[in-house]
């Protein structure tokens, strides 16, 4: 996911009938594939919802992440040839629309929830793991079934040298953790993610979107302008994201995370 080149973005396993599973089956899957996350399709309960995605990544069930979404779309837009395609996560339908050269789906971006902002009472505690003294922008927490921060730092070569306490890291309440250097409308970020059993993950959709509200919100971008990200260059995962937001910081109408996606196996598990 978030490539368009084999073995490159954020690999993403996709069980697509996973109905009868139990809980501790699908977290045994997901352990053994060992990727940031792992998707199963259940039927979906809503008319019009073309699947129910249960997702985990290997330490825990999560109610939403990007990259499960999009892929899931693109799983899907590969059967029926349609242009949005509604999937269904624990916290809200989500739509994805789908862009195509011929049959072949190259591109789709997903209608992600609008996340909750309120202040980040633990950033002495967050700076202090990742090894950094500051963030440029106020670290705040955004919610949209998983929780984000994001620490801006000034300078690429400061990204690329981070090596965080990742024990320290997972006792901070929150999901991820983006670190974001750049200007403008192209950044490079790392993001971390121990609580939820990913060390550092290489493209994280559900992180884009409250990123590029919050440098919206900040004024380094404006509101509906594309923010384009770079990710996974230090676990070279190399990826890239795109993302944006319209509205504005009091009336936020809409957050898209969009990317490109590539399979490159397919099979059967037997257990």
């Amino acid at each position: 996911m978030f490539t368009d080149q084999p073995l490159t973005g954020n690999q993403l396993a996709v069980f697509t009938s996973a109905a009868g599973l139990d809980d501790d089956t699908m977290q045994a899957l997901a352990r053994e594939m060992a990727f940031s996350e792992t998707v199963f399709f259940w039927p979906a309960a809503e008319k019009g919802v073309h699947a129910r995605l249960r997702i985990f990544t290997p330490a825990r069930e999560i109610p939403f992440a990007g990259h499960p979404v999009l892929g899931s779309a693109f799983v899907i837009g590969a059967t029926v040839q349609l242009e949005v395609i509604q999937v269904e996560t624990g916290n809200a339908v989500v739509p994805v629309r789908l862009e195509r050269e011929g049959a072949r789906v190259v591109f789709g971006w997903m209608n992600q929830p609008v996340p909750t902002v309120t202040p980040f009472a633990e950033t002495g505690p967050l700076l202090q793991a990742l090894g950094v003294t500051g963030s440029l922008l106020p670290v705040e927490l955004y919610d949209n079934g998983l929780t984000h921060a994001q620490v801006i730092v000034d300078e690429p070569d400061r990204l690329a040298a981070l090596d965080p306490d990742l024990a320290k890291l997972a006792a901070v309440p929150v999901d991820t953790v983006s670190v974001v250097a750049g200007t403008g409308r192209e950044v490079q970020s790392r993001v971390f993610a121990p609580r939820v059993g990913v060390p550092e993950d290489p493209a994280t959709g559900s992180a884009a979107g409250p990123l590029a509200l919050h440098l919206a919100r900040h004024g380094r971008i404006g509101f509906g302008e594309e923010l384009k990200i770079r990710q996974g260059t230090a676990i070279h995962r190399p990826s890239r994201l795109h993302a944006r937001v319209t509205g504005s910081a009091d009336a936020v109408e809409r957050v898209e995370v969009g990317g490109a996606a590539v399979t490159v196996a397919r099979g059967e598990l037997k257990f």
